[in-house]
């Protein structure tokens, strides 16, 4: 019996050991988890902003192609508003007052 009672103790202390080992890697390693926690984190962040980025991206370039239809329309009406005058000019023999392109501008 004894060295059955001796095994057991032995038994006993190598599990003792393998928790302890398991308990010092988790502290050791906590850090680590820690770190990867955050970078897990800072990765859907930026995942989450890419998204808004993206999202503004298209509103802005919908502004922009509402803005274009406007100064198109704007050119327009006042092309059209002009052609009146400018047959009268033509017709009385006026010449066209050149003006500086600004449309670059």
């Amino acid at each position: 019996m004894p060295l059955q009672r001796q095994v057991e103790l032995v038994q006993e202390v190598l599990e003792r050991e393998r928790k302890l080992q398991r308990e010092l890697m988790s502290r050791a390693l906590a850090p680590v988890d820690a770190v990867f926690d955050l970078l897990e984190q800072s990765g859907a962040a930026l995942r989450k902003q890419t998204e808004a980025l993206s999202e503004s991206a298209r509103a802005l370039e919908q502004a922009a192609e509402v803005v274009r239809a406007q100064a198109e329309l704007y050119e327009r009406t006042v092309r059209t508003l002009r052609q009146p005058s400018e047959l009268v000019k033509a017709a009385a023999g006026v010449e066209r007052h050149e003006r500086e392109d600004t449309a670059g501008a």
